[in-house]
């Protein structure tokens, strides 16, 4: 008869750790345990799996051949112990817990702080921990169980999601008091034939965004001054670097009257942007987001940006 096999979660996570700090010592400083303490783990570990999983260098800790066939399944068993417990928080209504929400960089900063205070008051026992990332590695996040849910801008990857549209946010023209427009008092699209529109840099989807707008406007973008957040487009703006698109949450959040510079709207011009809420269309926890996506349509009007429409 076989001796009965006995791995911890906890052995698991101490070998996890020390495959991808590449050290004894740093692993134990990483997850907050003696060094003994990881070590006696990892030996009980191999022991009980039959195999050496790492030779100690003085450079710190090689996997062995058996290691790097296993470090990959350490990933598998930790999502399916987190997909275990989303199903028990499902079946007691799924607002305990903590959730991790995956939101981008040019939109979670200007929404977050406007609608979590309630959201807690109305979820006193739900907590969100909250990473930033660009829509492309949300999405890959999401399906892949690294986030439960994501606030992203749309288009999100539809498939084996649950998507929850939210609101529109309208894309402001933003210029320098000193720029040949910045006193007319109507600004059309012909204005703007020819003119160099600054953004961020590609890897981000509001670059594509605002290049497509440019391409209707007539207008060409600047590849040799790339912001790498809004908030850098906007101190290029300051400093006479061209002209910009930002969203008006941003701009309600960020932009002050004494600011130098014009915010405006080009004449007969739709620009926006669109925003979701996603989550995985099988999670248990879906009643909770969907929820969740309600609440934030009902703040959307309080967080004091005028240019936000509903989306259902």
């Amino acid at each position: 008869m076989q001796s009965k096999l006995n791995v911890s979660l906890r052995q698991i996570a101490y070998f996890k750790a020390i495959g991808e700090v590449g050290s004894f010592r740093g692993a134990a400083e990483r997850l907050g345990v003696t060094q003994p303490t990881l070590t006696a783990q990892i030996a009980t570990l191999e022991e009980s799996l039959g195999v050496k999983l790492f030779e100690r260098t003085r450079s710190g800790a090689t996997p062995t051949v058996a290691a790097r066939e296993l470090l990959p399944v350490c990933n598998r068993i930790q999502e399916e112990v987190q997909s275990f417990v989303d199903t028990a928080h499902g079946f007691t209504g799924g607002e305990t817990g903590t959730y991790r929400i995956g939101v981008t960089p040019t939109l979670g900063p200007y929404l977050l702080p406007q609608v979590l205070p309630e959201i807690h008051e109305r979820f006193q026992e739900l907590r969100l921990f909250v990473r930033e990332g660009v829509p492309a590695e949300l999405n890959q996040d999401l399906r892949g169980a690294k986030h439960d849910l994501i606030l992203s801008t749309q288009p999100i990857a539809e498939a084996g999601l649950e998507i929850s549209p939210l609101f529109r946010e309208l894309l402001k023209l933003v210029l320098p008091l000193d720029h040949r427009l910045a006193n007319k008092k109507v600004i059309n699209r012909t204005d703007l034939v020819g003119e160099e529109v600054l953004t961020i840099d590609e890897h981000h989807l509001y670059h594509r965004q605002v290049t497509e707008l440019c391409q209707t406007l007539g207008a060409t973008t600047r590849r040799d001054f790339e912001g790498t957040s809004l908030d850098t487009l906007r101190q290029m703006v300051v400093m006479g670097m061209g002209i910009t698109f930002l969203p008006s949450l941003y701009v309600a959040s960020e932009i002050r009257d004494s600011d130098p510079l014009r915010v405006t709207d080009v004449f007969g011009v739709n620009m926006y942007r669109d925003h979701a809420l996603a989550w995985r269309n099988r999670s248990p926890a879906r009643p909770l987001f969907r929820r969740l996506a309600q609440t934030i349509r009902e703040l959307v009007p309080a967080t004091g940006a005028s240019d936000l429409r509903l989306l259902y």
